[in-house]
C-alpha cells in the first residue's frame, strides 16, 4: 500500500505545475430535448425473425422506410429500432421509425400503411402519439363503443349539369381574381362564384394556375404555399387539400380517382406525388427525371401519363416505359417494359394499348410500336428508314393512329414527308401510307368522326398554306336490281362504305398554323396563332362547305366548348412572367360555331380560360338518333327558348312594369274621385255637363298621303 501511495506522489509531483488553478465545472452540450415525436412512427405486424436474421431484416426495413424521407440518424442508432425477446429468441413483430422531418412521417403513414412486405406480411403504420395514448388507457369491465362522427354529405359534384338550360360553364383567371361563369351562347356570361368566402376570411382561393378534373367534378386551383385545393358542389366548397409545396401543375387521372402533382424541382427527390382523391392518401412519390434519363436544361422532364381508364400510370425511361399499376403504385409485373431507343410514347385513349416509337440505331430501323396492357402483346410493328422525327396523333375514339413521319434523304439535306395511318379496330392493325410531298405542319382527326385535316405547304414558313380532308372511309354508290317480286327489274342505290383512304378536298391559299376541330364535328377552326401571326379565323363547315373569316389580333389560344357549340380565342400570359409586351390585347372573344361574335371582354393582366368538362354520355347511335329526329327536338327547344326569353323579359321589365302600375292605379284613382265630382261640377257650370256625350258632335275625316310613286312603260 505503502508503495502504491509513493508511486502516486511521484506521479502528482511529475505533472505539478500543467494543472489549472479553475475549479472543474463541466457544461456538456446536449442535443435539444425532443418533447414531441411527431417525426416518429411504428411498423407492425413485421416477421418475427432469430437472431441471425434481426440484422437482414432491419436493413430491409431501413431501405423501405428512407424511400420516404431522410431518417434521423447518430452515430449509434441507424433510424429504425427493432426490439428483439431475447427470452423467445426472436423479435417482436414491430419496429420504431425516426424521420428528420414531420412531413416525411406523415407522408409515411400514408404510403406504407397497407403495405404488403411479403406474401405473408401486410404491415400497419401509426404515429407514436398513438402508442403514447395507449399506455394511459385502463382497463375497463365492459367495453364502451366509441360513437361515430356525425355524417357530413358531400356535395353533388354533378349539380351543375342539372341545369334546366343546359349552359356551359368556364374559368377564367385575370389579375387576383379567378371567376367561374354561366354561358348559353344567347345572354352574357353570369358570375357563378368568384371566391367571395375566401375574400371575406381573408385567404386567396388560388395563387397560381387553376385546372377542370376531366368529368368536371372538381376545380382544383394551386397555392404554391398550401399545395392543391378541390373545390366541388353548387356552393363550391373545399373538398380536399393536398400538400405540394410549389407546386406548378396537376394531372387527374381521367376517372377522377387519382391527382398527380409536380413542382418540377430537379433537386426534390419528392418533386412529383400520386394521391387518391377519396381519402386524401398520399400513394407514391418520384423525383423529377427518372434514373439514369439524361438531364440538362434543354432536356424537359419525361412526362407522366395515365391511362384511359386510370388503371396504369406510366412515365418514360432510358430504353424504358415504367408502367405502375393504381392504388398500390407498384411497378406492372415488378419490372419496366423494355423498347430500346424509345423517344415518345402515348396512351389510346379509348384502350390500354401504348403507341411508341424509336429512331434508328446501329443497325436497327427506326419503327413504331403498338402494345398491348397489361399482357405485353405487340400488336403490330412498323419499321421506318431515313426517319428525322416522328409525331404521333390518336383520334379520339382510338380507331386510329396518324404517324407524320419526317424522312431525309442519304445526304440529310432534303426532308419530306408521309403519313403512316394505323386501322387498330381491323384485324392484324393495317397501315396504310399517304405519301406528301408538302412540308406537313399540323395534322388533326375529327372528334368521333373518320376525318382528318392536315395544314401543309412546300415551305415550312411559307405565308399561304393549303389544308387538306381526308376520310378513312371511301363511300360509294351500289346499284343492284330487283329479281323477284312486284318491283322486278327495277334498280336500287345503296351507299356502301369501304375501308379505303380517300382524299375529300384541298383548300389553298389558307393564313393559318392551327386547326381546331368543334367537339361535335362538322366544323373546323382553322386559325393564325402566336406573336407574329395575322390573327385570321377560319370557321369551316366541311359538310356544307361554308367558310366564315374572322379575326382575333396576338390571339395565342383557341378553346372549344365541350358541345361545340362556342369557341372561345385567348390573348393571355405566363404567370408570374414579369411584364407582358402585348398587355394592350389580353383578354377574350367568344364565338358561336358560325363565327358569329357573342362575347367579349379585355384585362390588363390575363392568364387563364378554361371551359368545364363535360362526360360524353351518348353513344354514336344514339347522337345519329337525335340527328334524324332534330326537327322535333327544334320544336321543343324553340318553346324552351322562347320561355326562357319571356322569364327574362318580365325579369327586366320588373321595375318598369311596378312603375306603369302605380301610374294606372293613380288615373283609375282619378277616374273615380272625377265620377264623385260630377254633380258638384255640373251644378258649378249652371246645369250644364262636360262629360254628357249628347253635347258633342262626331264628323269623319280621311287623309291620304302619297309615300311614293313608280311609273311603268308597258
Amino acid at each position: 500500500m505503502a508503495d502504491i501511495d509513493d508511486a502516486l506522489a511521484q506521479e502528482a509531483a511529475e505533472l505539478d505545475g500543467y494543472f489549472s488553478d479553475a475549479p472543474l465545472d463541466p457544461q456538456p452540450k446536449y442535443p435539444p430535448l425532443k418533447t414531441s415525436f411527431d417525426t416518429s412512427i411504428i411498423i407492425t405486424n413485421l416477421p418475427k425473425v432469430p437472431k441471425a436474421k434481426l440484422e437482414k431484416l432491419t436493413k430491409v426495413v431501413i431501405k423501405l422506410v428512407s424511400r420516404i424521407g431522410t431518417l434521423a440518424t447518430t452515430d449509434d442508432f441507424v433510424g429504425v429500432s427493432m426490439p428483439f425477446d431475447e427470452a423467445k429468441g426472436a423479435s417482436l413483430g414491430f419496429c420504431f421509425v425516426d424521420y428528420e422531418a414531420p412531413e416525411d412521417a406523415k407522408n409515411a403513414l400514408g404510403v406504407l400503411d397497407g403495405y404488403k412486405f411479403d406474401k405473408n406480411h401486410t404491415i400497419s403504420v401509426s404515429p407514436y402519439a398513438i402508442a403514447e395514448k395507449l399506455t394511459d388507457l385502463q382497463e375497463t369491465e365492459e367495453f364502451v363503443e366509441p360513437e361515430p362522427a356525425p355524417f357530413v354529405e358531400n356535395p353533388n359534384a354533378m349539380s351543375w349539369l342539372e341545369d334546366p338550360s343546359q349552359r356551359d360553364q368556364f374559368v377564367i383567371r385575370q389579375a387576383d381574381e379567378t371567376v367561374v361563369s354561366w354561358f348559353d351562347a344567347k345572354n352574357e356570361p353570369i358570375v357563378d362564384y368568384d371566391g367571395s368566402r375566401e375574400k371575406e376570411a381573408g385567404v386567396a382561393w388560388c395563387a397560381y394556375y387553376c385546372h377542370w378534373s376531366p368529368k368536371g367534378s372538381y376545380l382544383a386551383t394551386l397555392v404554391p404555399q398550401r399545395g392543391v385545393i378541390l373545390w366541388s358542389g353548387d356552393t363550391y366548397e373545399k373538398t380536399g387539400r393536398f400538400v405540394a409545396p410549389d407546386v406548378k401543375t396537376v394531372l387527374f387521372s381521367p376517372q377522377e380517382d387519382f391527382l398527380l402533382t409536380n413542382n418540377m424541382r430537379r433537386d426534390d427527390q419528392q418533386a412529383i406525388k400520386v394521391y387518391h382523391i377519396q381519402s386524401g392518401k398520399l400513394l407514391r412519390a418520384f423525383p423529377l427525371y427518372p434514373a439514369d434519363f439524361p438531364q440538362g436544361e434543354d432536356i424537359p422532364p419525361p412526362p407522366f401519363q395515365w391511362s384511359h381508364d386510370g388503371k396504369y400510370l406510366a412515365r418514360m425511361g432510358k430504353n424504358l416505359i415504367s408502367i405502375y399499376s393504381t392504388p398500390s403504385m407498384k411497378l406492372l409485373d415488378k419490372k419496366s417494359l423494355l423498347c430500346e431507343g424509345i423517344h415518345e410514347f402515348q396512351w389510346s385513349p379509348k384502350a390500354n394499348v401504348i403507341a411508341c416509337w424509336a429512331p434508328e440505331q446501329a443497325n436497327s430501323p427506326a419503327h413504331v410500336d403498338l402494345i398491348e396492357i397489361p399482357s405485353r402483346k405487340k400488336l403490330r410493328q412498323k419499321n421506318l428508314f431515313n426517319v428525322t422525327n416522328c409525331i404521333m396523333v390518336w383520334q379520339e375514339d382510338g380507331e386510329y393512329l396518324a404517324v407524320k413521319v419526317t424522312r431525309h434523304t442519304k445526304s440529310k439535306k432534303t426532308f419530306y414527308n408521309n403519313i403512316e395511318l394505323f386501322r387498330l379496330n381491323e384485324p392484324g392493325v393495317p397501315v396504310e401510307m399517304l405519301d406528301v410531298k408538302d412540308a406537313v405542319m399540323a395534322l388533326s382527326f375529327e372528334p368521333r368522326g373518320s376525318r382528318f385535316a392536315m395544314i401543309h405547304a412546300e415551305n415550312p414558313s411559307a405565308a399561304k398554306v393549303s389544308v387538306s380532308f381526308y376520310d378513312m372511309n371511301k363511300k360509294t354508290e351500289q346499284i343492284t336490281v330487283t329479281k323477284k317480286g312486284a318491283k322486278k327489274g327495277q334498280k336500287q342505290k345503296t351507299i356502301v362504305t369501304v375501308k379505303e383512304l380517300n382524299k375529300i378536298r384541298t383548300l389553298e391559299g389558307k393564313q393559318c398554323n392551327f386547326i381546331f376541330w368543334s367537339p361535335a364535328g362538322g366544323t373546323i377552326m382553322m386559325a393564325s396563332l402566336g406573336d407574329s401571326a395575322s390573327g385570321t379565323l377560319e370557321f369551316y363547315d366541311v359538310n356544307n362547305e361554308s367558310l366564315v373569316i374572322k379575326e382575333h389580333y396576338r390571339a395565342n389560344q383557341v378553346l372549344w366548348d365541350p358541345a361545340g357549340r362556342t369557341v372561345a380565342t385567348c390573348v393571355s400570359q405566363p404567370v408570374g412572367g414579369g411584364h407582358f409586351k402585348f398587355a394592350m390585347d389580353n383578354g377574350y372573344i367568344l364565338w358561336s360555331f358560325q363565327g358569329k361574335q357573342l362575347h367579349q371582354e379585355s384585362f390588363e393582366t390575363f392568364f387563364q380560360f378554361l371551359w368545364r368538362p363535360r362526360e360524353r354520355l351518348l353513344s354514336k347511335k344514339e347522337i345519329n338518333n337525335v340527328r334524324r329526329n332534330l326537327k322535333k327536338y327544334e320544336k321543343q327547344f324553340e318553346k324552351a327558348d322562347k320561355e326562357r326569353q319571356r322569364a327574362l323579359y318580365l325579369e327586366e321589365t320588373k321595375g318598369k312594369r311596378a312603375e306603369r302600375k302605380k301610374y294606372r292605379d293613380m288615373r283609375a284613382e282619378l277616374r273615380e274621385l272625377r265620377k264623385t265630382q260630377r254633380a258638384r261640377r255640373t251644378e258649378l257650370q249652371d246645369g250644364y255637363d262636360s262629360t254628357d256625350e249628347s253635347h258633342y258632335t262626331m264628323h269623319e275625316l280621311t287623309v291620304e298621303t302619297i309615300l311614293s310613286t313608280k311609273e311603268e312603260v308597258v
